[in-house]
């Protein structure tokens, strides 16, 4: 079963009017999700490619029954459309793929949405989320994926991407994979996803991908102790970068001696998580476990 989305995702794009928004988000619908509106302040009443376009979220779910939101607003304004679209009654889920929205912004949303309609947040500055065969939301290549029994949640898009496609390779396929984004406030947590994994009966293995900064890995391992009982293999990236140093993400940097890669992999390992020193090993390892 897939976490997140599935057949039943209908897709509403903030952005479909803008170059980014409509290339990805036909082809989400050329893969196979069901794309029923776009959403532009002042275009209400066009339509693009035979998707009609509306001025606000909530008049595209009351026309359509749109029930996911994917976000390709620039970054001054993004924080507001995931607001909206988070008010917007019938929308289960928000993907925000927008990347440099203001740290103070993603923690006023973050702080809305855990107060308020608690509406799962995918992102912001992250690749969305795909569960192969059934839906796909966000900028992830479909071609790289293998519908199967492993779940992947990753901070960083571009390691999402490697682990998947050294599973595929190996003909190891994928639940879901989800990018959950590097920034310092992300909408949703690997314990978030991990939980999520935990229940699908479908899941029977998962892969985590961490890196440098914050605690999420540290907070991770310490859920997979208490409550996940399926086997998991990680990858930890940075372990070379240099104290104080932003690598990438605006969420990857070690401050003193807290962040590091090590610990990360010290506090994962413990917990009895396989842990890999080189993303080109996942499916190996993943492969191992049976």
């Amino acid at each position: 079963m897939a976490i997140y989305v599935d057949e039943s995702t209908k897709l509403v794009v903030q952005g479909l009017t803008g170059r980014e928004g409509g290339f990805h988000a036909f082809r989400n619908r050329d893969y196979g999700t069901d794309l029923v509106a776009g959403v532009t302040p002042g275009k209400g009443g066009t339509e693009v490619q035979g998707v009609p376009i509306f001025d606000t979220v909530s008049e595209a779910v009351e026309a359509t029954g749109a029930n996911t939101a994917m976000t390709f607003v620039p970054p001054p304004f993004a924080a507001d459309a995931v607001l909206e679209a988070a008010a917007a009654e019938g929308i289960r889920l928000i993907v925000c793929i927008t990347e440099g929205i203001p740290a103070q912004d993603e923690a006023r949303v973050f702080n809305y949405l855990q107060q308020t309609t608690r509406t799962p947040l995918i992102g912001p500055n992250c690749p969305g989320v795909i569960s192969p065969g059934k839906a796909n939301v966000g900028i992830m290549p479909h071609e790289i994926t293998l519908p199967g029994p492993v779940g992947v949640v990753s901070r960083s898009g571009t390691l999402t991407y490697q682990a998947v496609h050294e599973l595929t390779t190996r003909g190891i396929g994928q639940t879901t994979c989800v990018g959950i984004g590097g920034d310092p406030v992300p909408g949703t947590s690997f314990v978030d996803v991990l939980e999520r994994f935990q229940a699908d009966d479908e899941t029977e293995a998962i892969v985590l991908i961490g890196e440098i900064g914050g605690n999420a890995e540290e907070q991770a391992a310490e859920f997979i102790a208490a409550e996940v009982t399926k086997p998991v293999v990680s990858y930890i990236a940075g372990v070379t970068a240099p104290p104080g140093k932003k690598m990438g993400h605006a969420g990857a940097i070690i401050s003193g001696s807290s962040g590091t890669a090590q610990a990360k992999q010290e506090a994962l390992e413990a917990v009895g998580v396989t842990v890999v020193t080189d993303p080109t090993s996942i499916g190996e390892a993943v492969a191992s476990l049976s």
